[in-house]
């Protein structure tokens, strides 16, 4: 456990080499003026104090001289202990800053099956509890290390004094040691299951509160609240035993330093009567080993610290060095205004092991390493400018592919092209340029309307908002809003409808003027007219696109330009609205049970004034 905390330390040291330098300056000139400050007032008592008792007359001189020295050595380790406070603490903060930075950018470079195994509440654990404990020893690491110098710099002046004494400060700090040692054993396991449960109540928290709609709609808020309760229990009992061994050990080590000074008075007096020593010798000693005691705690602090440290900083390892990220190409095709051709190439895909989808495709990947194959051969085309409607049973792979399109997954064999290029080499920014993806569940940001639909993105002005809102069909509502453009919608967007919401993100994909369009059910939540006129929109509109959406009712389906019908992750049939009704059985039912479904929904008034879904 020690080797692996230094490790730790180590890092931080060399991340942060000048301001740690800076710092431990700071410590290791208040340490050089403790050590000093005790033979200043060992000489003091001995030249002025003792003098005056005996002869009954102070000398002024010398007083005045003492005085100042102590003034100065105070000043003098005043400034020791601002250059060390000041250095740990912006060298703490700056590492904290540091890894939060890598950890949620490493987030963003690792693939959603990543995402997928990991609870969202550890996520934000591993990016604030376990980074504050990762370098939470770093504040008292600078006086640590000053207090170590100082260390050796006392015991040489006690072995220079009267090697009898030293022995006994050797045996101190040996004392010291082996208490530590036995501390760091003992806390590492406790610290490790603490870290471990923050990280299960942080999970369960954020999942409550995530899927406060569904406890409260079912009536499970007595279960959840004796779900999250549990968790907490077990995160306080291990607390406590972290506790319970810090207040065994604490006063140790504050004892063992005042035990050494006692041991040197004892020692001392008999060492004086036989003459060895001198009063100034035994009041230095004394007064070191009592100023002593503090400083000597702060490397008890560091080892206390060491198992949460070690714990955090694995916990950041486990994010920091997984594997799997989407690396980009080089390629970066010329901007151009034009719509975009898809093509799938005899495609095959594979959820990783462990790995749990979302919507569409929920399945759980446990099968073997490499998860069950959910898409078999998939080839296919969207051709520029057109309409391809991906039709299909739950569960029969159209989210997967609408995933492939815009290359949040790659595939296990075969290609997706964008106008001939695979998508794997294409740069991110060009990507990002060329295809949107619009998905079922709408996200919206804590913002203004403007800020969710630009994104702050570069040339999207408010003219440019408010010509995607319009394609969305959104700018009526927008309008109607207090404040327009500068509404603030609330979290996730609570203070508008569904439709609403699936409106604006259709908006904020459509500002930066896609030359692909990928819908997966976007438009679910809205009227089937609304959809219509969104489609046409997009269509016949200023912004020609290529569409890929993943479709449900008729009257979408029947706009497109051709329908690709799959189902258990293979493509069954591809044609017209038409031709499908008539040649593939599968297709027709499953589109006159979708039909069937609308009608009833449309019959119980399920649309409000605005198009979106309110039941």
């Amino acid at each position: 456990m020690l080797a692996r905390g230094f490790r730790v330390l180590g890092r931080a040291i060399r991340d942060e080499p000048r301001i740690f330098a800076f710092a431990v300056g700071g410590s290791v000139l208040f340490g050089g003026l403790v050590v000093g400050s005790a033979y200043v007032i060992g000489h003091i008592v001995g030249g002025v104090i003792v003098p005056a008792i005996e002869d009954g007359e102070i000398n002024q001189a010398l007083l005045w001289l003492g005085a100042m020295a102590v003034l100065a050595v105070s000043v003098l380790r005043v400034v020791g202990i601002f250059g060390r406070r000041l250095g740990a603490g912006y060298m703490q903060f700056r590492l904290q800053a540091r890894y939060r930075r890598l950890v949620t950018g490493r987030y963003l470079d690792l693939p959603l099956s990543w995402h997928h195994r990991h609870a969202t509440g550890t996520l934000l654990s591993n990016a604030n509890s376990d980074v504050e404990a990762a370098w939470f020893p770093i504040a008292p690491l600078p006086f640590a290390v000053g207090t170590v110098v100082m260390l050796f710099g006392a015991v040489g002046s006690l072995f220079f004094t009267d090697w009898v004494l030293a022995l006994v400060g050797v045996a101190t700090f040996f004392g010291l040691f082996l208490i530590n040692v036995f501390y760091s054993r003992r806390m590492a396991p406790r610290q490790a299951r603490a870290q471990f449960m923050r990280g299960e109540v942080s999970a369960i928290a954020h999942e409550s509160f995530d899927g406060a709609l569904v406890v409260k709609t079912m009536g499970r808020e007595t279960e959840e609240t004796d779900r999250f309760a549990g968790r907490a229990r077990e995160l306080r009992d291990a607390l406590i035993s972290v506790g319970r061994l810090r207040g065994l050990f604490d006063p140790l080590m504050e004892t063992l330093p005042s035990l050494g000074t006692l041991a040197v008075l004892v020692v001392g007096t008999f060492r004086l009567r036989s003459g060895d020593i001198s009063v100034t010798d035994l009041v230095s000693v004394a007064f070191l080993f009592t100023v002593l005691a503090f400083p000597v705690r702060a490397i008890g602090w560091v080892l206390a610290e060491l198992p949460r440290s070690v714990a955090g900083w694995d916990r950041l390892q486990h994010v920091l060095t997984a594997t799997g990220e989407m690396r980009y190409g080089t390629i970066s095709p010329e901007k151009s205004d034009t719509p975009a051709k898809l093509a799938f190439d005899r495609v095959d895909y594979a959820y990783p092991a462990g790995a749990e989808t979302d919507g569409d495709d929920m399945i759980n990947a446990t099968a073997d390493e490499h998860g069950p194959t959910v898409l078999h051969d998939i080839s296919m085309v969207v051709p520029a400018g057109k309409t391809v409607a991906l039709v299909g049973p739950t569960g029969s792979g159209k989210s997967t592919i609408a995933s492939l399109a815009v290359r949040l997954v790659d595939p296990a064999t075969g290609t997706v092209d964008i106008d001939g290029h695979d998508l794997r080499d294409l740069t991110a920014t060009a990507l990002a340029g060329t295809a949107a993806l619009v998905a079922q569940i709408p996200f919206v940001f804590d913002d203004s309307v403007r800020a969710n639909v630009s994104l702050d993105r570069p040339g999207i002005d408010d003219e440019t908002v408010w010509a995607a809102l319009r394609l969305a069909q959104a700018d009526d509502f927008i309008r109607r809003l207090p404040e327009g453009l500068d509404t603030m919608v609330g979290e996730r967007g609570t203070s508008l409808s569904g439709g609403q919401r699936q409106r604006l993100t259709l908006a904020r994909a459509l500002a930066g003027r896609p030359r692909l369009l990928v819908l997966d059910d976007a438009t679910s939540a809205v009227d089937p007219r609304v959809e219509a006129a969104i489609l046409a929109g997009l269509r016949g509109g200023e912004q020609p696109t290529s569409i890929l959406v993943v479709a449900y009712r008729r009257a979408t389906i029947a706009l497109a330009d051709e329908v690709v019908y799959v189902e258990h992750g293979r493509v069954v049939a591809a044609g017209t609205h038409h031709e499908l009704l008539t040649t593939t059985p599968g297709y027709a039912d499953l589109v006159t049970a979708y039909e069937r479904a609308e009608a009833e929904r449309e019959r119980d008034h399920a649309y409000d004034e605005e198009g979106a879904v309110t039941a």
